[in-house]
C-alpha cells in the first residue's frame, strides 16, 4: 500500500482522475473477459463489478488523502457513468440494456462506496488486498456460476373476447398484420410480433409468428380445435434490436433469453364469450434473475398484449355481421 501511496499525485484532481480511470480500466477488462471470454452475464457482472466500480476509486483516492461518505459516492458515481460511456463507445452494450441494469447498477455502486469508504477509513492497511481480492473474485464467480441451469418460468395474459371459441380460434392459428405499436417499450428495439402464418394443420404444423427482428418457429404440439393449441419453439430471433451509434451484435441477443413453448387456452364463458389465455415458457442466463425477470416479465406480458387485442379486435369484427343480422 505505501509503494502504491508514493505514486500517487497529492492534487486532488489528478488523484480523482486516477482513481476513477484506474477502476474503469480494471472494470472494463473484467466484463469483457466475463462477456466474450466467459460467456457469462451474471452475478460476476450485474452485483461483483458495480460493487467494485463503486469500491475501487474510494480506495485509490483514500490511499492518499481523507475522504468522506458523500465523496467516496460521488467518485463512485462517476466512474459508473465513465464506465457506461465506455460500453456504449466501443459497441460493447447498447443503450436499451444499459437502462434496464441502471437501477441495480445504482444501488451496488452505492453500496460498494460505502464499502470502500469503511475500508480505507477504518482498515486502511488491508483495503488494497480486499481490492485485489474482489479483483480475483468477480472471473472466479463467473467461471462458477456458468455451470447453474437456468430454471423455466411462465407469464400467463388473459382476455375476454366477445365471441365465440370457433371465431377465436381462426384468429388465434393465423393473424394478419398488426397495426404500429403504440406503446414506448416498443419504440426502444424491443422485438414485437408483426403478424402469424401457418403450415399445416393438427400436430405437426409449423406455425411461424413474425416479430421485427425475425421469426419463432413453432411447431404445433397440441391441435385441439377451439379449446388449445400449444406449441414448441425451434427457433427465436433476437429478443431486441440495440440503440446505439454502433450496429451491435452483443453475445445476450443470442441464446441468453430463451423463448422455450407457448400455448393459446379457449374456454367458454357463463354469458357465451371467450376467455383466451396466452402463457409462454421462457429461461433466461442472466442473472440475478429475480431481477431480470422483473423485466421479461413485464415485456413478454406487454407482446402478449399486443396480440391478444389483435385476436379480440379481429374476432369481435368477424361476428358484427351476425350480431347486425339478429338485430
Amino acid at each position: 500500500m505505501n509503494k502504491l501511496s508514493k505514486v500517487l499525485p497529492e492534487n486532488d484532481r489528478p488523484l480523482r482522475w486516477i482513481a476513477v480511470s484506474a477502476t474503469v480500466l480494471i472494470a472494463g477488462l473484467i466484463s469483457l473477459w466475463g462477456i466474450y471470454g466467459i460467456k457469462e452475464y451474471g452475478l460476476a457482472l450485474f452485483i461483483l463489478t458495480p460493487i467494485f466500480i463503486g469500491a475501487c476509486p474510494s480506495v485509490i483516492y483514500g490511499l492518499k488523502k481523507q475522504i468522506s461518505k458523500r465523496d467516496a459516492w460521488m467518485l463512485g458515481l462517476v466512474t459508473l457513468g465513465v464506465f457506461t460511456v465506455g460500453l456504449l463507445i466501443f459497441a460493447i452494450e447498447g443503450l436499451i440494456c444499459i437502462a434496464m441494469a441502471a437501477p441495480i447498477g445504482i444501488l451496488l455502486t452505492w453500496i460498494g462506496s460505502l464499502i470502500g469508504h469503511a475500508m480505507i477509513t477504518k482498515k486502511p492497511g488491508s483495503a488494497s488486498t480486499a481490492m485485489l481480492l474482489l479483483v480475483c473474485a468477480i472471473p472466479s464467480t463467473a467461471f462458477i456460476e456458468k455451470d447453474y441451469a437456468p430454471a423455466l418460468t411462465s407469464v400467463v395474459t388473459s382476455i375476454e373476447i366477445k365471441a365465440s371459441p370457433e371465431v377465436v380460434w381462426k384468429n388465434v392459428v393465423e393473424f394478419p398484420q398488426l397495426n404500429e405499436p403504440t406503446e414506448f417499450i416498443f419504440k426502444t428495439g424491443i422485438a414485437y410480433p408483426i403478424n402469424a402464418t401457418i403450415e399445416g394443420k393438427g400436430v405437426g404444423a409449423v406455425r411461424y409468428c413474425n416479430f421485427t427482428t425475425g421469426s419463432f418457429i413453432e411447431p404445433i404440439t397440441v391441435w385441439s380445435e377451439d379449446k388449445l393449441l400449444s406449441f414448441n419453439v425451434a427457433e427465436q430471433p433476437a429478443p431486441m434490436k440495440e440503440i446505439s451509434f454502433w450496429d451491435i451484435n452483443a453475445p445476450h441477443l443470442h441464446d441468453y433469453f430463451v423463448s422455450k413453448k407457448g400455448q393459446f387456452k379457449l374456454s367458454v364463458l357463463t354469458n357465451g364469450n371467450t376467455l383466451l389465455e396466452g402463457t409462454t415458457w421462457y429461461y433466461h442466463r442472466i442473472k440475478p434473475a429475480f431481477y431480470w425477470q422483473i423485466w421479461s416479465n413485464y415485456i413478454i406480458h406487454k407482446i402478449h398484449e399486443r396480440v391478444l387485442n389483435h385476436i379480440k379486435d379481429n374476432s369481435e369484427s368477424a361476428m358484427e355481421p351476425s350480431r347486425n343480422l339478429h338485430q
